[in-house]
């Protein structure tokens, strides 16, 4: 049962397994959520210092640390996961990349909460050369940071020292960039 109703958000009830009510968020126009991996010349990833109200709101943090991401559908119908992590990663960083990977999907960010479920991909780019003026997403992106691979994880806690908000499906993706 639809208990609110926006254009991009539902709050929904549904009977759990032991017939408890159970709310939850449901994106009603959205297959999916792509997150993007950018590994630039295979020596750096690309990194979002975003303004996100509801952190902001609650307190929580002023900015988060993620990557680029979108949901798929959710302006273009018929829209594919591929063309989604193409589009995604150009609008928000103005990159194309050479080579996509997807490396996970349905991976659910919060399945007590949201229906969502997110697809984890590596977008391979030679160069960093911007081919289209990227956008701030609303005014959601703030900046922009190339990271060099071997400086991630200490870069995070000093991000994470800073007040900042770390995103799970930047960790989750960070997970596969050292697969075996």
């Amino acid at each position: 049962m639809i208990l609110y109703d926006t254009k991009y958000l539902q709050l929904k009830s549904t009977k759990s397994k032991s017939g408890n009510d159970w709310v939850y968020a449901h994106r009603p126009n959205a297959k999916d959520v792509v997150v993007i991996l950018p590994i630039i010349n295979n020596e750096q990833i690309l990194f979002l210092k975003e303004e996100r109200p509801p952190l902001q709101a609650e307190g929580i943090a002023k900015y988060s640390i993620a990557l680029p991401a979108g949901l798929v559908g959710d302006e273009r119908i018929g829209e594919t996961i591929e063309d989604a992590i193409k589009s995604e990663l150009l609008e928000e960083t103005g990159l194309e990349a050479e080579r996509i990977e997807i490396k996970s999907r349905r991976l659910a960010s919060s399945p007590g909460c949201v229906s969502e479920t997110l697809t984890i991909a590596f977008a391979y780019i030679n160069e960093y050369n911007i081919v289209s003026k990227p956008v701030s997403d609303g005014g959601v992106i703030v900046d922009r940071m190339l990271i060099n691979k071997n400086e991630i994880y200490q870069w995070l806690r000093e991000q994470e020292e800073k007040g900042f908000a770390l995103t799970s499906s930047t960790h989750a993706a960070l997970f596969y960039l050292y697969e075996k």
